[in-house]
């Protein structure tokens, strides 16, 4: 069958470097499913997202210096099992491809209470002159630790990608 997307499993995702978590549900967090709300599946992945970019150079201070930032082009979330309040749960994020101006990413969201993969929130950004609001290429030093960042997140099983975004070329 074309198009099944192979979910990796707990023990392959935390094997990545954890950028968030883990992280205690609160009450606040529950919707009317009595899970955990939509809002805050896409907040908590964008948080470690975050995270990966800032590592990399790519922050408020280099927004405020060089002029330029990340604009999202394409985000795509998936739910593979729901979480619920008072469950751990933590954040890792895995580079999948880059080009001289746009960087894809994941963002897994794991259940450490249930060990089980939540949600992933896949990511195509831009990098932009903010002056211009034109594409531009990233500088040889964010392009050197994007790479070093992409070489980190590197593991043996297919990242969970929609397959419907991505770097063009």
């Amino acid at each position: 069958m074309t198009g099944v997307v192979s979910i990796p499993d707990y023990d392959q995702v935390v094997a990545l470097p954890r950028e968030l978590g883990p992280i205690t549900v609160p009450e606040s967090y529950r919707d009317e499913n009595d899970h955990m709300n939509i809002a805050h599946y896409f907040d908590l992945c964008v948080a470690g997202a975050t995270r990966v970019f800032d590592r990399v150079g790519i922050s408020d201070e280099y927004r405020g210096t060089r002029g330029v930032g990340f604009f999202t082009a394409e985000h795509h979330i998936r739910y593979y099992a729901e979480t619920l309040v008072g469950q751990d749960v933590s954040i890792y994020v895995r580079g999948v491809d880059r080009s001289d101006k746009v960087v894809h990413i994941i963002a897994l969201l794991v259940n450490d209470t249930t060990r089980r993969l939540s949600c992933t929130v896949e990511v195509t950004a831009v990098h932009v002159d903010l002056r211009t609001r034109s594409a531009t290429p990233f500088a040889a030093d964010i392009a050197a630790a994007l790479d070093r960042e992409l070489a980190t997140s590197v593991a043996d099983w297919p990242a969970p990608v929609c397959g419907a975004m991505g770097v063009r070329r």
